[in-house]
């Protein structure tokens, strides 16, 4: 798999990784799976997206936020390993939506994330798309991974 020429295809550049905001790591390997800790729609030199999905923030909206944080995850992944291509698969994620109460749509919003990674890793993966009362910052979402690596 040519990970690293897919993203030059699809003209996405991955960011710096930035420095976790607590004590905590942005990803810990255990054999041949790198858990990817949750990362959120942060852009350089833009403000993070916050707000409720479904009053302050549309589906749509927000799933191009979930897409942003599907490149961050990216770059975390490359900062991991060196070479995305000693990536496998994306084997699972479990997306956060900072939701109003009577929002469906989680999915949808996921959907940004999930479709990125099946533009750039060419196969699926297991997934949970789930609301949330809130999340760090008033970001509007969060998403974690499991990945399998060489």
């Amino acid at each position: 798999m040519a990970v690293e020429q897919r993203l030059r295809e699809l003209g996405i550049e991955l960011p710096p990784v930035s420095r976790p905001a607590a004590s905590y790591v942005s990803a810990v390997r255990t054999g041949n799976l790198l858990y990817l800790s949750g990362a959120g729609p942060t852009s350089p030199g833009t403000p993070t997206p916050t707000g409720k999905v479904g009053v302050d923030v549309t589906a749509e909206e927000a799933a191009a936020h979930a897409r942003q944080v599907g490149i961050n995850l990216l770059a975390v992944l490359r900062s991991e390993l060196g070479d995305l291509d000693r990536t496998r698969r994306v084997v699972k994620l479990l997306g956060m939506v900072n939701a109003a109460p009577d929002f469906t749509e989680h999915s949808k919003v996921i959907n940004g994330c999930s479709d990125l990674l099946v533009e750039v890793f060419g196969s699926g993966h297991a997934r949970s798309a789930v609301g949330v009362g809130s999340l760090p910052f008033g970001m509007t979402v969060e998403i974690e991974a499991i990945v399998e690596v060489e």
